[in-house]
């Protein structure tokens, strides 16, 4: 009897052991828990079904790995308006989780942190709030976290000096306070780090200005004070610490010499320091003890009444005299500070933008740094020609004449790296103009010319025209502006229900692939036109379509004015999409033959009608089933020959291996070949 009961007993010990595993619940129930969290209404995520299998291209912006587990979700900017949930915790074999450009609420999930194989973390410019969960310091294989643009409260956790491999840490226009954490010193990688536009105050850690791999530090908009660490000198305009008034330092322009008193501000709490780092005089006050009143007792001798009374005389007239002056000063800096209160506390950056213009000291000395000039060089004679600084140049206040001083009805679109804006010139012309902030370009100076120089030799009727570039040295940032583009992009053509006016008829769907593949030739250097240049970002939405639906490739070229990091950030969305090469996992390089298997994705895409291509249309294409490739709105309304070519052609480019992929040239001279005989 006895051992029955025990094996009872064990029973039960195991079965409650096992239970909690036995009930975990799958990728695709955690999926359809976010699902409702992020999209409560259903209005944004309709393809994520229950009955589908995540990892067969049903479900928009989740890519899964080789082992079939779900790996990257990107739903960056698509309206969704609810809460992280903690299932997303789940997900355990995630490694890039990308919801910026959202109206996200709520507060961060700690239980985000069980995500320890993410390595991208973009949560900014949503509205999230709350504290940021000290528990991220676990992500031990996080390289990128991006939190700016929200309403975060609380401090910066001193646990991010965890993260080991982290590299870039964006945390400006939230609502943080404390000080800027020590441990932020001991990332080893770090090579960018912005904390402006916040309420962080005490001093800027000396271990931090020594970090090996800083290039980009940004504090402006605080109320840090104390010494600058002379070691930021060698960022250069990398180090930006406008308005900060209580700033001191030699060597740093617009800062003053420290005085002694400098170090100390009573009016606020210090940062936390260990023991033994307290300057003497504090240390030694806070180590008397005290009486009801709180007030430190002390254990001398009582002075004389007459030296006590002199002193206080003193110290008023000192007081007052410094009340005065700080009070001129501070009236001074506050024309400044008022321009940025908002409602919501948080600015946009067009509100911000705004709020600069309306400031009563000029912009320059206001937000951005003033020794950033890439076009001196090509003043001074290098690197441009007469003709190409004549016809491309222009200057600020026609960019801001243009979009109306950036107004937010002309804003066309956000991307994680610019903002891009309608406008009109002088002469009337339509155009479109990107934004792009120094701090996301590439650091050297003269590598940007570079990548300058190549963006105006581009010339082409396939690829959207660059009518010039102006470089703000004040506002340190940099404007592209192109022709613009009036009928949207190529994605605006895919998934659309008939009697919208958006259905590609079958000839206009032929020229289009035509149009993008003599687009992409001109790039690699088709017939020795130019020396090659590989696109690396080719998508639909990267397709602009003009009046007579003519295609037009934008960003050619854009990937040579852009920091790395940036550069690899637009790298993970394609690969989200299904535009990003298998062979890039591998050998980390992008080629020609990467550029020819994105344009075989588009060829399925356009074919199909459909943003996704799935399993079942590559099986279809494959079996040449081309009636259920083609797009169902069509009607029978295109020619099968032609479809099974192009078939043929878009799994040909999109073979796994590169080896087996044509040129573009030989696309082309396909294409040619390819006559449209059908007619509707």
């Amino acid at each position: 009897m006895g051992f029955f009961v025990f094996c009872y007993l064990i029973s039960l010990f195991l079965s409650h052991l096992l239970s909690p595993a036995m009930s975990a619940p799958t990728e695709i129930e955690l999926l359809m828990q976010i699902k409702a969290s992020l999209d409560p209404q259903s209005r944004f995520l309709t393809s994520w079904e229950p009955k589908s299998n995540p990892c067969g291209g049903f479900f928009e912006g989740i890519a899964c790995n080789e082992e079939g587990f779900v790996a990257n979700i990107s739903l960056q900017g698509k309206g969704l308006s609810g809460q992280i949930p903690a299932a997303v915790g789940g997900l355990k074999r995630l490694t890039g989780l990308y919801l910026h450009f959202n109206a996200l609420n709520g507060e961060i999930p700690k239980e985000i942190a069980a995500l320890s194989e993410l390595s991208d973390l973009y949560l900014n410019v949503n509205n999230l709030s709350g504290e940021i969960p000290a528990q991220i310091g676990n992500m031990t294989n996080l390289q990128v976290l991006q939190l700016c643009y929200n309403k975060l409260t609380g401090s910066i956790p001193t646990q991010l000096g965890s993260l080991e491999r982290l590299s870039v840490l964006s945390l400006q226009y939230n609502h943080l306070t404390g000080a800027i954490p020590a441990s932020l010193g001991d990332l080893g990688l770090l090579t960018r780090l912005d904390v402006s536009f916040n309420g962080l105050f005490g001093s800027i850690p000396v271990k931090l200005a020594n970090a090996p791999m800083l290039q980009v530090l940004d504090i402006r908009n605080n109320s840090l004070s104390g010494n600058v660490p002379s070691a930021l000198k060698r960022l250069n305009e990398g180090f930006q610490y406008n308005n900060n008034p209580e700033l001191c330092g030699v060597g740093f322009s617009d800062l003053e010499t420290c005085r002694v008193s400098d170090g100390l501000n009573f009016s606020r709490p210090e940062p936390f320091k260990p023991n033994g780092a307290l300057p003497n005089d504090i240390r030694e006050s806070a180590n008397r003890p005290s009486d009801c009143n709180g007030s430190p007792c002390s254990t001398s001798k009582r002075p004389q009444f007459g030296m006590i009374f002199g002193a206080i005389g003193l110290f008023v007239v000192f007081a007052v005299s410094g009340l005065i002056v700080f009070s001129l000063y501070r009236r001074r800096k506050q024309k400044i500070g008022s321009a940025f209160d908002t409602s919501d506390g948080r600015l946009s950056t067009d509100q911000a933008k705004e709020a600069y213009r309306k400031s009563a000291s000029p912009p320059i000395n206001l937000e951005y740094s003033n020794g950033w000039d890439p076009l001196a060089i090509c003043r001074n004679g290098n690197g441009f020609s007469q003709e190409v600084l004549d016809g491309f140049m222009f200057n600020l206040e026609d960019v801001e004449r243009a979009t109306q001083c950036f107004s937010e009805g002309n804003l066309l679109g956000k991307s994680n790296f610019s903002t891009t804006y309608k406008g009109i010139l002088r002469d009337g012309s339509v155009v479109a103009i990107k934004s792009i902030t120094k701090t996301s370009c590439k650091s050297e100076e003269v590598d940007f010319l570079k990548g300058l120089k190549i963006l105006t030799s581009l010339k082409h009727e396939n690829l959207v025209r660059l009518r010039g570039f102006c470089c703000s040295k004040g506002r340190g940032e940099c404007f592209l502006i192109y022709d613009y583009v009036p009928n949207g992009n190529l994605l605006q053509y895919l998934d659309v229900k008939p009697g919208t006016g958006k259905v590609l008829e079958w000839p206009t769907r032929i020229a289009i692939i035509n149009g993008i593949a003599k687009g992409i030739g001109y790039l690699h250097g088709h017939k020795g036109s130019k020396p090659a240049l590989v696109h690396q970002n080719i998508s639909a939405d990267k397709v602009l379509i003009d009046k007579r639906h003519n295609p037009l490739l934008s960003d050619s070229g854009l990937h040579k004015l852009l920091a790395d990091d940036v550069v690899f950030s637009t790298l993970k969305v394609s690969a989200a999409m299904g535009y990003l090469a298998p062979e890039y996992t591998s050998t980390g390089r992008l080629t020609e033959k990467s550029d020819v298997y994105a344009f075989g994705i588009i060829i399925l895409q356009i074919l199909s009608g459909k943003r996704d291509v799935t399993q079942l249309i590559l099986q279809a294409a494959e079996s040449n089933r081309v009636e259920e490739v083609v797009d169902a709105n069509l009607d029978k309304g295109f020619s099968e020959s032609e479809a099974v070519k192009l078939c043929k052609l878009a799994l040909l480019c999109t073979h796994e291996s590169p080896f087996h992929r044509p040129t573009i040239g030989s696309v082309i001279q396909e294409l040619s070949s390819i006559s449209v005989t059908f007619q509707p």
